[in-house]
Parts: structure tokens; sequence; C-alpha cells
């Protein structure tokens, strides 16, 4: 009897470190799809399910995320872009996969630029969702959007992790702001899976293993809002972005620089979608993923 090829599989894979939990499903060339936060794999299910006849999907949970190892019990800076993109590396690796696709949104779209720049040879083309990179710079900090980034320093807090995971309610009401108020395009996006996210971020360790994404790159970002990030050459890799013009985290007008970051951009806006292209409007999500990576064969 064959495995189902539309059938979600679950693995672990040890790798740089650090024990990494693996959904897949599909067949043909791979792409690796990199989560935000608040997120976890399950976020990219329904794009999954769309695509699984074309691509062999690996959705990992990002070290600290999900079902993924938790290296650090506290606040750490030890999970930033390059951390992840070398446990990445070695996922390839461990999978026995040369070159790959990556998908990548929010935090999963550092990780790609990291990658990008550490392992091009190792990448089939990028693709991102909605993507922070250095050229929005003190942008990120101007007044209007202060109401915006707030988390990013709540985050940094010794006591953030034990506020939000006080009680289940209390952890819904903050994992559930952030998926219902940056989804712009449809807010009951994640409706279908909201108990599931918080019986995730309940689960011990995934709050603060979350966190400490913001803690590892609390440096990076206080350097770019003060326009003093130290310039770094383009990336060369092939790279698609579709942007969601219904953002209120990551306006469209900061798309303005994103030709100093890559070097070979296909850009376009997302219309009507906010920060959650892939669960707000997967149909549309998938046909852009598939369309981007059509010839790109690793």
């Amino acid at each position: 009897m064959t495995d189902n090829p539309s059938t979600i599989r679950h693995e672990t894979v040890r790798t740089n470190g650090v024990t990494l939990h693996v959904a897949r499903v599909g067949r043909g060339q791979p792409l690796l799809l990199l989560h935000g936060w608040p997120e976890f794999w399950l976020t990219w299910e329904p794009v999954m399910n769309r695509l699984a006849e074309r691509f062999d999907l690996i959705a990992p949970d990002l070290r600290g995320f999900g079902e993924s190892e938790k290296p650090d019990a506290g606040p750490s800076d030890k999970a930033g872009a390059a951390v992840h993109a070398a446990d990445l590396v070695g996922l390839l690796d461990a999978l026995g996969i040369d070159r790959a696709g990556v998908v990548g949104h929010d935090v999963g779209a550092y990780v790609g630029q990291a990658l990008g720049r550490a392992a091009p040879e190792r990448l089939s083309g990028l693709f991102f969702f909605d993507c922070p990179y250095p050229g929005i710079g003190p942008r990120l900090a101007a007044p209007e959007m202060l109401a915006e980034i707030w988390y990013q320093s709540f985050h940094l807090k010794p006591f953030a992790a034990a506020l939000v995971g006080s009680s289940r309610e209390a952890c819904r009401l903050h994992i559930g702001h952030f998926l219902r108020h940056w989804a712009g395009g449809n807010p009951n996006a994640f409706d279908d899976v909201i108990e599931a996210f918080v019986d995730t971020y309940m689960a011990p360790g995934n709050l603060q293993g979350g966190f400490n994404w913001y803690v590892s790159a609390q440096s990076g970002r206080l350097a770019m809002i003060e326009g003093r990030a130290p310039p770094q050459p383009p990336i060369a890799v092939p790279t698609g972005i579709r942007w969601g013009t219904a953002d209120p985290l990551f306006p469209y007008a900061w798309t303005d620089r994103l030709g100093e970051t890559f070097s070979q951009l296909d850009l376009a806006p997302f219309e009507g979608v906010g920060h959650f292209p892939h669960r707000e409007a997967p149909d549309r999500a998938a046909a852009e993923i598939a369309r981007f990576f059509e010839g790109r064969g690793a």
C-alpha cells in the first residue's frame, strides 16, 4: 500500500543541534514553506492542499515554534535569521534535497533572505508575501505605526510569555488579535483553526520560543529604525513578492526600495488582501506560488 500524496505527513528531523517538526505533502519540485509569527506549520495547510499535486511541500516549525525543539527555556538572543537559516540548510541536507524553492512570510521572509545570502546555490527561487526587509528603515517607527508595532517591544519583556500564557483566554486574546487584525482582506481567515493555534501556543515553551525571535532581532531592528544598518549587496536569487494592499502592519508603499535588496525582483500587489495572503485568499496565493516556480525546477 502506498502513501496518498495528498495526505500531510509529520516527521521530526535532527539538524544543527535541534529537532525540527516538519509537515510534508505532495510530490514534485520541493518547496520550503516558512511561517511567521504568530504562526506555525498549520498556517500553510490551505496552500499545501492546493499545491500537493504539483510540488513537494515541506513546512517546518521553526526552532522555538510549534512542535520543534525549544533549546532555550527563557529569553534568548540565539534565534535570529542566521540561526534559522542554518537549521534549514541542515534540514535540506537531512532530507537529501540539493535545491529547493522557498516560500516565506513575515519571520519566514526574514529567514528566506538569510538563506538567499548564505546558501544561494541551494535555492531555485525565493517567493515572499508581505516581506519585511531593510529598506523599510525608519518608517517602521513612524508615529502612525507605533500603535501597530507595540508588540515587538512587549515581546522583549521577560514576563511577556508568563502574562500571555497566564490563561487560555489570555492567550486566545493575544494571538487572536493579530490573526484577525492583520488579516485585512478576511478577518475570519483563522476562525476555523483558532483553537489549534491556542493549543499550540499554550504548550510549554512555545510563547517564549516565538518571542525569542524578537529578542534576537532587536539589535537589527533598532539599527534599521535609526538608519545605521550596514549596506549589503542585493540578493541575486530570483525573487517573487506579492504584497497585500490591505496589510495594516506593512503598507504597500513600503515596497519602494525592494530593488535594493533583490536584484532579480518580480513584484506585484496582492489586491484586497492583508498580512496573511496564504490564509485570506488561498486560491490566489497558491496560484501565484505555482506561477512563480513553474520552470524553476531544482
